[in-house]
């Protein structure tokens, strides 16, 4: 004799929606060193969500002008139009603590919240508000770049300039990926590898 492990839907309460929520929502982070491939990856999903006819949003803060007023770029180029605000996704690090509740408010309406940013500052040291957006998502992407030095995952943002502001917005030539052995807190000189 054969019998069905599903439960019989007369054994089984209907199940209740929470009250006040059509769908559900969520939160995720994809953090990592300078030239991981965050931007990519944030990029990535949004142009899966939008070949799925989702709608999107997407924003980044003033300070990051780097390669465009209007687009999140990555270090290889490739990009995605958003808006410039003071809370929300790309280059998650240079907002403020609010960018956590406001994430969660987000996701609790039934938002999916991608917010992509640096979890280390260049003294190795965790970059507030990423941490607690780590802590309270339900989804995490921890990227690494490849390390200049040796060849190894990098997992730092090695600064290679002299400058003790926190904030420094730079790209290549101010910043290389680092993995711990060759990582050094503060400023260092940048790796020069000989032509072969």
């Amino acid at each position: 004799m054969i019998r069905s492990i599903e439960p019989d839907e007369n054994e089984v309460p209907a199940r209740k929606e929470h009250p006040g929520t059509a769908r559900a929502g969520w939160i995720e982070v994809i953090v990592g060193s300078m030239f991981s491939g965050k931007s990519e990856e944030l990029i990535r999903r949004l142009r899966r969500a939008k070949i799925a006819r989702q709608k999107i949003q997407v924003f980044k803060p003033e300070i990051d002008s780097r390669f465009s007023d209007n687009h999140i770029v990555s270090h290889s180029e490739i990009k995605h139009e958003s808006a410039n605000v003071r809370t929300s996704a790309d280059e998650g690090q240079f907002f403020d603590n609010e960018l956590i509740a406001i994430s969660n408010e987000l996701a609790e309406r039934g938002v999916r919240v991608i917010i992509a940013g640096l979890d280390q500052d260049y003294t190795g040291k965790p970059w507030e508000p990423m941490p607690q957006l780590l802590a309270v998502a339900e989804y995490i992407t921890k990227t690494h770049a490849i390390c200049v030095k040796c060849g190894q995952p990098a997992n730092y943002s090695q600064r290679i300039f002299e400058s003790e502001e926190r904030v420094a917005v730079g790209a290549a030539g101010m910043y290389e990926a680092r993995c711990r052995q060759c990582f050094v807190p503060h400023a260092d000189a940048p790796t020069i590898h000989p032509d072969y």
